[in-house]
């Protein structure tokens, strides 16, 4: 190769050379800039906070009961005072066999005149709440079709059951509204007795009929049966409460109340009635555990699609840095190739230079 030749390679070596250091650098630069964002990304995932599932305990708790005679009492608040007596509050509940309460719907089927119209369930037509009977012999005994009526048979008895039905119409009033009510009476085949179910005549009245007279919606009926009552008694002071040997509450005694407060004798001393045992349960909230769980699902959900969104953005910043550095060994490979080369033609050039300025052997 000659002087020039090879001084040219040289260059373009070199040249080649200062490109490949460039580019390797450049490729550092990158790798390190992917590295910073794998640590961002490692540093967001340190700073979530991993959802708790929520425990049943923070939901339960531990309730007092104790029944007087039919009444099953909750104790709802308890509060210590220095004299160590307690200001007790209590929810009372109790079953009322003899409440006005739901029953099955009726269709109800009218006739008559528009301006007089009559209703009736099948063949039992419906009478107002509390009105009038007309229709007794000279010895006041009932003579009309109605088969309850019949098994009254006197006329007292019907007013007897007139003064009943005033006080189910002020009920009927008082919890549902309606100042006109009707009534019809079914016999209970397995106890012969006659049950009444009450009509809000302003509802029958107004409902829709078809062309056959009959209800297009069925209409709501009530009768009597049991429901259950609650009132609460609130801050009853003056109570006494003794506790067992782990601390938990056994009896309650209350005072005896005059006017709404506790009886005292002469002296002062206040009068106490009789003692109630205290029953503990645990009663656990699950409508407000149900929905801290629903919660807790739902920021796992959350938690765990982050999780999964970081770590593929860390599998793509990887997989980049796998390709940048099969680049930089590649590049590495190639420099030690042109390294080779130029210092393969260095010693041409040397061997040229000596070869050509060389004068004596």
């Amino acid at each position: 190769m000659g002087m020039a030749a090879s001084q040219a390679r040289f260059l373009g070596l070199t040249a080649r050379k200062t490109n490949v250091e460039y580019e390797g650098q450049q490729i550092n630069q990158q790798r390190t800039s992917l590295s910073n964002q794998s640590a961002n990304y490692y540093n967001d995932l340190l700073g979530m906070t991993v959802p708790v599932p929520p425990s049943v305990d923070n939901f339960t708790k531990t309730v007092y009961t104790f029944d007087d005679g039919a009444l099953s009492n909750t104790i709802t608040g308890m509060i210590a005072q220095a004299d160590g007596t307690y200001t007790v509050s209590y929810l009372r509940k109790w079953t009322d066999d003899f409440s006005i309460v739901s029953a099955a719907p009726s269709v109800i089927t009218r006739s008559g005149n528009e301006d007089a119209p009559k209703y009736s369930i099948g063949a039992k037509e419906l009478r107002s709440l509390g009105s009038t009977i007309n229709g007794y012999d000279k010895d006041g005994n009932y003579t009309g079709d109605d088969e309850y009526l019949k098994s009254l048979g006197t006329k007292t008895e019907i007013e007897k059951l007139i003064e009943e039905e005033k006080q189910y119409l002020e009920l009927l009033k008082k919890n549902f509204g309606g100042d006109s009510w009707f009534v019809r009476y079914v016999k209970d085949t397995s106890t012969g007795e006659y049950i009444p179910y009450f009509y809000n005549q302003n509802e029958v009245r107004t409902s829709s009929y078809d062309g056959n007279n009959h209800s297009l919606s069925d209409i709501h009926s009530y009768t009597i049966g049991s429901a259950t009552r609650q009132e609460e008694v609130k801050a009853l002071t003056d109570c006494k409460i003794e506790k067992d040997s782990t601390g938990r509450y056994i009896n309650i005694t209350f005072p005896e109340l005059e006017n709404g407060k506790p009886k005292k004798n002469s002296d002062g001393s206040i009068i106490y009635g009789p003692t109630y045992s205290l029953t503990t349960n645990t009663i656990t909230d699950q409508a407000a555990y149900d929905d801290a769980m629903n919660q807790y699902e739902y920021e796992k959900y959350e938690y765990d699609q982050a999780i999964n969104d970081i770590n593929s953005k860390i599998e793509i910043i990887q997989a980049q840095d796998k390709n940048l550095e099969l680049r930089l060994k590649q590049l590495d490979t190639e420099q030690d190739a042109i390294s080779q080369e130029m210092e393969a033609i260095q010693k041409v050039i040397d061997k040229n230079t000596e070869s050509t300025f060389k004068t004596f052997g």
